[in-house]
C-alpha cells in the first residue's frame, strides 16, 4: 500500500510535538492526519475517519484515538500552511529546500520512490539525522519503506492545543515514539512516498487457478 504526500514534524516551547501526515493520493483516498506527543509522552492519533483509524493504529503506537475532521490547507511555495484537527489548530511556513532535499529532487522518480532505495538510504539517514529511520518494522507484523522526494525547513509555526497556544517553534526533542523512528530533530516538511507491506495474515487469499 502506497502513500503519496507530505510530513511535517516540528517540535512547540511546551514539549508537545506535532507530525501532520498529508495524504494527496492514497489506498484510502486523500486524507490527511495529525500524531501528536505530549510534554508527559501521551501520544494521541487524530483520524478523519474510523477506516484511517484503525490503519494508522495498527501501524503505529497511541495512548489515544481521536476522530475527527482533519485539514489541511497546503500553500503553495513558501506560503503558510494551515492545519485543524480536533483541538488542534497549526500554521506553519516552510522554507527552501536543504541541500539534502535538492539532492533527492535530482533522483529519478521510479528510483526514488521504491522499497529498495529507501533500504539503502537506512544507514545514511540515520547517521546525517539520528532517530530518522527510512525502513522498518510497523505495527501486527506489517514493514514499511520511507522514500524521500524533497526536504525543507519550516522556519515559523504557531499551535494552540483546546485553545492553549504551545509556545515557539523548536526542535523535535526528544524524538517522538509513535513507531520505528522518528522525524528529523529539525523542524521539516518533508515530500515522501510511504510503501507498507501487510502482514501475511492480513493479505487478501488468492483463488485457487
Amino acid at each position: 500500500m502506497r502513500f503519496d504526500g507530505w510530513i511535517a514534524g516540528l517540535g512547540t516551547a511546551t514539549g508537545v510535538r506535532l507530525v501532520v501526515g498529508h495524504w494527496p493520493v492514497s489506498p484510502l483516498g486523500p486524507f490527511a492526519d495529525v500524531m501528536v506527543e505530549h510534554a508527559d509522552g501521551h501520544r494521541v492519533l487524530i483520524a478523519p475517519t474510523e477506516e484511517v483509524a484503525e490503519f494508522v493504529a495498527a501501524t503505529y503506537s497511541f495512548d489515544d484515538i481521536v476522530i475527527r475532521p482533519v485539514s489541511v490547507d497546503a500553500g503553495r511555495g513558501r506560503e503558510p500552511w494551515t492545519v485543524t484537527a480536533g483541538p488542534l489548530r497549526l500554521a506553519f511556513s516552510p522554507g527552501g529546500s536543504t541541500a539534502l532535499g535538492r539532492l533527492l529532487r535530482l533522483i529519478p522518480g521510479r528510483l526514488a520512490t521504491s522499497p529498495g532505495w529507501a533500504a539503502l538510504c537506512d544507514v545514511p539517514a540515520r547517521l546525517l539525522m539520528p532517530g530518522v529511520r527510512t525502513r522498518g518494522s510497523a505495527g501486527r507484523g506489517r514493514r514499511e519503506w520511507y522514500a524521500a522526494r524533497d526536504l525543507r525547513t519550516i522556519t515559523w509555526a504557531r499551535a494552540s492545543w483546546d485553545g492553549r497556544d504551545l509556545g515557539a517553534l523548536t526542535a523535535v526533542e526528544p524524538p517522538v515514539r509513535f513507531g520505528f523512528g522518528s522525524v528529523p530533530r529539525k523542524p521539516s516538511l518533508t515530500r515522501v512516498v510511504t510503501t507498507v507491506e501487510l502482514a501475511a495474515t492480513e493479505r487478501p487469499r488468492r483463488a485457487d487457478s
